[in-house]
């Protein structure tokens, strides 16, 4: 596994006001907005900081922490195909990573799974096709 960073995700109670906030506040651009879901700023040459919707977000990716469940955000590290997908997660749970859900295809058009690290901070592994891959890979 490459040691770098596609996606920052944070979990989000109120789309709106985080767009507002980044967009009309601190004046950034937005590389994908889809209102309700998610909000997705170029925040490096090959990095995304993604604004997801709580709901959203914890329908991918399990319950948001009040008390039990994971931390509110996920880290994603992105490759350029399928099987790099299946690879990197394959390596990460022989390093001892939590598996939490294999590799599916998604409803949007991509492909990827979940572990845990040593402190329960998710990591997605993504093949993400379209504008976002040419973002955020090498």
């Amino acid at each position: 596994m490459d040691q770098r960073i596609s996606l920052v995700t944070l979990a989000v109670a109120d789309l709106d006001a985080t767009r507002a906030f980044y967009l009309d506040g601190l004046s950034w651009t937005a590389e994908m907005d889809v209102p309700g879901e998610v909000l997705m700023i170029k925040a490096g040459e090959h990095l995304l900081l993604s604004l997801w919707a709580e709901a959203e977000f914890e329908a991918e990716v399990g319950p948001i922490r009040r008390g039990d469940g994971v931390a509110p955000l996920t880290l994603a590290h992105n490759v350029a195909t399928r099987d790099e997908v299946d690879a990197v997660l394959a390596t990460a749970r022989a390093a001892g990573a939590d598996p939490v859900s294999d590799a599916v295809e998604r409803d949007w058009g991509g492909y990827t799974g979940y572990f845990g690290d040593p402190d329960g901070f998710r990591w997605e592994i993504a093949f993400n096709p379209g504008a976002v891959a040419d973002l955020v890979l090498p």
